[in-house]
């Protein structure tokens, strides 16, 4: 795949070369002798005499002015990278220096300081309330696991960043003659090349994008993969000009033959091709460990056919090939001495087997001592999968926990399924270590049944201040609890040591279980966020929801005709209570059985009536009294109306579970949002959403 030609032949006038070579300088039209630069035309070229093709297709060929153009419009893309960043750094200032005042207000006990009291202020939360409602908008999803509609503020950025490159293609494209396809084949492979260094910088777990702009890896993974793929559409443009300008003068077998360029791009393009195929969901998520691992040999084989591919007329292009390549080595270094330092010390985990195939894991390490709310580590444990590591959210707190770091992991398949059946059952094994002399030989017992830990880490976590919020929403399904759990403790410590100088008034938490005793998992962690909060006059309330027990439907005695097509001898039926939205889609956490009904109008009739029946079905657990339990799925829509109907500023919302959930609560959001005329005024405070989402 050559790199195209030169945009202009330049000829001074004096003879050289063979002799062929003067006919086909006298026969070329538009020609001028002296220091003159003209257009490149094949007029008079013979192309069946080999030798005249070969000195045209040299001609086409060479690159002396369209690899400046090509440079130039390289340079423009990334100046448009860092236009970008600046204006998200820029717009991302103002708003921590508003959740700072709001803090100090808070602490000198002025009354409602997270309610905008000046004009810049107020002018940037209705900005802020625009923008948000622009972003927030999630297509509900299918039924198919695999496919996932990204959020509508994802959308117009990967949008935004496809129609930038698009117009530096096609932008001031004024080539003229036979290098016309050349010149835009050239560009294509410039601007292609350019993508590399930001492919490396938004997957990198230490990124600089990811620090300026306030977003972790994590978030910064789904434009890495539309960084890919459109670098996979300009590979292509790349070779389809070129293609075009060759076989338009019947030089395509000629170039194959005399250019090794056309071999190695096509071995590159398959490479590049290989890496978005395989980043598709179903394939991706046959095996996470196998395709990080041919994702990264694919990666280096890639850079290789790429250098070999540059052609020696345009080495000025691989520093976009060197930089990414000394960004991935400096991020690898950075990980490893993380990686080394807090591993320095053995870190061993104590695991406890919970209901749901759910693993409670408890790790001692003296070298990890800060890290933020909802951050998460990448987990490995060498009995249960060597050189496998697994992402986990810390439920717990620097001050929960004596310090350790504590987490839910859900068994699925593999490394998950394998520390589910390795843990213990004893829910002593989480005890923390003592001293004490009782204690001695029940830990001897605990240390023989715990294992060795690795922790790389600790990245991500919330990037606004939830404490300085006036109304706090954590919305979670099933071990989603653990980013919720927490801010919770989070805001129960930070109360404990500020007492009454927080902006935030009402905590709400909602959780989402199929049975009471999931709520076991973290039973001890709520109820001990809960008395500190309301010991400093935070009120909370805590609402767990459960879809699928016994409790509710011996209590109620409610005959669940509800249609559905579950299997009751594998215990009762989990389809008590169906949200829906607007336009009568399912929506929900876990996956919904289609409603079959001769009479949609009488099965709504009859569905309302039960649900009415259902959501009185309210009890109180003896291991959780701090939490009232429901029967059936919550109403997003009542829980998010009640809590900006009582808020006296800005409000804020977390959710973490199923992407039906999640997707639920953002469309919620955006709906409350529009119909408050949120900082329009109206009166209506703003209501901040953070959002983490699970397979």
């Amino acid at each position: 795949m050559a790199w195209a030609s030169s945009l202009f032949r330049r000829h001074d006038g004096h003879a050289e070369g063979t002799e062929m070579t003067m006919d086909m300088d006298m026969n070329m039209s538009g020609m001028r002798s002296g220091s003159s630069v003209e257009p490149l035309s094949a007029d008079g070229v013979d192309f069946s005499n080999s030798t005249q093709a070969s000195a045209f297709l040299e001609e086409l060929l060479d690159d002396t002015f369209l690899k400046i153009d090509g440079a130039n419009y390289a340079k423009f893309f990334w100046y448009g990278v860092v236009a970008f960043v600046a204006a998200t750094m820029l717009y991302r200032l103002p708003r921590w220096l508003t959740l700072q005042s709001r803090l100090r207000e808070a602490a000198r006990r002025k009354l409602s300081p997270a309610r905008p009291k000046h004009l810049p202020i107020t002018w940037l939360a209705t900005i802020a309330a625009m923008g948000r409602e622009m972003s927030y908008l999630q297509l509900t999803p299918t039924r198919h696991a695999w496919f996932r509609v990204p959020p509508l503020g994802t959308m117009i950025l990967v949008l935004a960043y496809l129609v930038f490159v698009l117009v530096l293609e096609f932008a001031d494209n004024n080539i003229e003659g036979a290098q016309y396809w050349q010149g835009l084949g050239t560009r294509a492979g410039w601007l292609a090349i350019a993508q590399l260094p930001l492919l490396i910088l938004l997957v990198n777990k230490n990124s600089i994008v990811g620090t300026l702009t306030g977003s972790s890896w994590e978030r910064l993974n789904v434009l890495h993969r539309w960084s890919s793929r459109i670098m996979l559409l300009l590979a292509i443009f790349h070779f389809a000009f070129q293609s075009t300008g060759w076989q338009e003068f019947g030089l395509m077998q000629l170039e194959w033959q005399t250019d090794d360029c056309p071999t190695t791009g096509i071995a590159a393009f398959a490479l590049l091709l290989w890496m978005n195929i395989s980043t598709i969901a179903p394939l991706r998520s046959l095996s996470y460990e196998f395709f990080v691992a041919q994702h990264i040999i694919t990666f280096f084989g890639f850079i290789v056919a790429i250098v070999l591919h540059l052609p020696s007329t345009a080495l000025s292009s691989r520093i976009y090939v060197y930089i990414p390549i000394g960004i991935y080595l400096a991020d690898r270094s950075l990980r490893y001495l993380m990686l080394a330092w807090n591993n320095l010390r053995i870190s061993r985990a104590a695991m406890v087997q919970l209901e749901g195939g759910v693993t409670k894991l408890r790790i001692s390490n003296r070298a990890i001592k800060r890290w933020r709310p909802g951050s998460h580590v990448l987990l490995s444990i060498p009995k249960f999968g060597f050189m496998q590591s697994h992402p986990a959210t810390i439920l717990s707190t620097p001050e929960s926990h004596k310090g350790d770091l504590v987490f839910l992991l859900k068994g699925h398949r593999g490394f998950t399924s394998k520390i589910y059946h390795g843990a213990n059952t004893s829910s002593e094994a989480l005890m923390p270590e003592s001293k004490e002399d009782g204690e001695i030989e029940r830990n001897a017992q605990i240390t023989n049944a715990s294992h060795v830990a690795i922790i790389d880490g600790p990245y991500g976590g919330s990037q606004s201040d939830f404490a300085a919020f006036d109304s706090v929403l954590l919305v979670a399904g099933s071990t989603g609890i653990t980013f919720n759990i927490s801010l919770l403790q989070d805001l129960a410590d930070r109360a404990a040591r500020q007492g009454k100088k927080l902006p935030v008034r009402r905590v709400h938490l909602v959780w989402c279980v199929k049975s009471t005793n999931s709520a076991k998992w973290v039973s001890e962690e709520i109820a001990a966020a809960y008395d500190k909060l309301r010991t400093w006059g935070v009120e909370v309330q805590v609402s767990i929801h459960v879809t699928c027990a016994d409790e509710f439907t011996e209590q109620g005695n409610v005959i669940k005709e509800c249609g559905c097509e579950c299997d009751k001898s594998k215990g009762p039926c989990c389809c008590v209570v169906v949200d829906e939205d607007e336009k009568g889609e399912e929506v929900g956490v876990d996956k919904i059985t289609e409603v079959k009904s001769s009479s949609r109008v009488a099965e709504k009739s009859a569905s309302s009536s039960l649900l009415q029946k259902e959501q009185a079905l309210r009890i109180r657990m003896p291991f959780l009294t701090c939490a009232t339990f429901f029967s059936g799925r919550p109403d997003i829509e009542q829980v998010i109306t009640t809590l900006l109907d009582g808020a006296n500023g800005e409000s804020a919302i977390a959710v973490c579970g199923p992407l039906g959930l999640t997707s639920t609560v953002r469309n919620t959001v955006v709906r409350q949002s529009d119909s408050r005329a949120i900082h329009k005024g109206t009166g209506a405070q703003g209501c901040y959403l953070h959002v983490e989402s699970f397979s």
